[in-house]
């Protein structure tokens, strides 16, 4: 049996630590709750969430930060198929709007990206914004062929290669080939609503 990876703690100056660790099956409320809480009411009708419906994230790309015994972000990676060529999709990415100024979403990207390319991913897509994403290394020089199942801006869809040339043809509609998530009660109909242009 393969050892359990050991969390990743921050320390910022005068603030409690908090440590990155995988997703529990115990997070789940406290984790939907955050995402309510930070993309609202709407969340599932999002572009990015079709990526996600009825998917398992990938095997321990599913993080959580906890402080204070207390889960105050998510973030988790989806295996798709770029138009052929197999990917990661980043998200959603949330923190604790009280907790937002603790570099949280930096240590968590960063966490989730080194760890992605050590189980041998070679690319990672999100759709977000440029000028935070681009300071880990995302960009649009290899999406513009790309497409989403739904309305996206273009200048939000960006990727990054963890493995040189990784996207290199990567062309047509993003779609999820991940295992299929344990079957539980529905949270909503999809069908029934329009998709918001914007996903998360």
């Amino acid at each position: 049996m393969a050892a359990l990876p050991k969390p990743t703690v921050a320390l910022i100056s005068g603030a409690a630590p908090f440590a990155i660790r995988g997703e529990r099956a115990s997070d789940v409320a406290a984790r939907e709750a955050l995402l309510d809480a930070c993309f609202g009411d709407n969340r599932h009708l999002r572009t990015c969430q079709r990526l996600r419906d009825g998917q398992a994230p990938a095997q321990r790309l599913a993080f959580s930060v906890v402080r204070d015994g207390r889960l105050i972000g998510t973030l988790r990676l989806w295996h798709v198929s770029a138009g052929g060529v197999p990917a990661l999709v980043l998200g959603p990415l949330a923190v604790d709007p009280s907790c937002r100024k603790l570099g949280i979403g930096r240590a968590l990207v960063q966490h989730a990206l080194a760890a992605a390319k050590a189980r041998g991913h070679g690319a990672v897509l999100l759709l977000g914004d440029a000028p935070y994403y681009t300071r880990f290394g995302f960009s649009a020089l290899k999406t513009g062929e790309l497409r989403l199942p739904g309305p996206f801006e273009r200048d939000r869809l960006l990727g990054l290669e963890l493995r040189e040339r990784a996207l290199d043809g990567a062309s047509g509609v993003i779609v999820p080939t991940g295992m299929a998530a344990p079957q539980g009660k529905p949270r909503f109909v999809a069908s029934s609503r329009k998709l918001a242009p914007r996903a998360a």
